[in-house]
Order: C-alpha cells, then structure tokens, then sequence
C-alpha cells in the first residue's frame, strides 16, 4: 500500500469513529484531494414538511469537503474556517452521495467544493469551504489509526 493510501484509510477510519456518525451511519471513500460520502435517507432525518433537514445536507456537504482536504495534509486534523452551502432540491428517499474536491492549496488554506447528489444524479445542494491547518496531531487519540 502507498503511503497516501495508508494516510486516506486512516482518514476513513477515524470518520467512521466519530460519535456523530454512529446516527447517521454515513460511508466514506478518499483520495488524493476528493473524498465521497453516502447516506441513506430515513425518515428521522426529516424536518415537519417530511423532506431531508438541512443539517443533513451540511453534514454531508462539509464531511465531503474537510476529508478532501485533510487527505491533503498527513499530520494534523484541519479545521473548518468557513462553508458557503446551497440547497437545490429536497429528497425524501434513497440514497445522499456527496463528492468533495479541493480547488486551491496554499501553505496555510485549502479551498474546497462539495455537492450532493441523488441515486438517480439531481444535484441536492453545493457548497464551498476554506479550511487551514490545526495543531491537532493526526493520532490514534483521535481515531487515526
């Protein structure tokens, strides 16, 4: 296994770890720069007009996008400093997949896009996010392992 692949399954294995996800039961996918992200829809996950809340939208719009920049960076956990997110069509049913890509790369940001799609491919929402760097050491305190 390359060293990057190594750094990406780590990057998988700690999300998979985090708290917050034992609800959501999310899968995810990185590489170099990109990262994927699937939920099923339920419906606990709906607000009172019976479609998808938007904090599900956000989650999987801002995971897409951190672990496509984090796959960047091998040390530290980066953090996000901001998220711009659109939201384009409800969905009731099926499947979420969020795509994640970092655009830009400095020494001290990364700018990123996501967007969330549907089974049949309708965009669901977009959004774009600037994160830097932490002092959070990538560890297995953290679920990096």
């Amino acid at each position: 296994m390359a060293p990057n692949e190594e750094h990406y399954r780590k990057l998988e294995r700690m999300y998979a770890g985090a708290p917050v996800n034992a609800y959501y039961r999310p899968v995810i996918r990185v590489g170099e720069g990109t990262a994927e992200v699937r939920i099923a829809v339920r419906e606990d996950f709906y607000h009172a007009a019976r479609a998808v809340h938007g904090v599900a939208y956000f989650k999987l719009l801002d995971d897409a996008a951190f672990f496509a920049a984090n796959s960047l960076i091998e040390d530290v956990f980066v953090l996000t400093v901001s998220f711009n997110s659109y939201l384009t069509r409800p969905i009731t049913e099926g499947e979420m997949i969020a795509t994640g890509r970092v655009v830009h790369r400095s020494r001290r940001l990364l700018l990123a896009e996501a967007e969330v799609r549907d089974g049949q491919g309708r965009q669901l929402a977009r959004g774009s996010a600037s994160f830097m760097p932490s002092e959070i050491p990538l560890s297995p305190e953290i679920g990096y392992r």
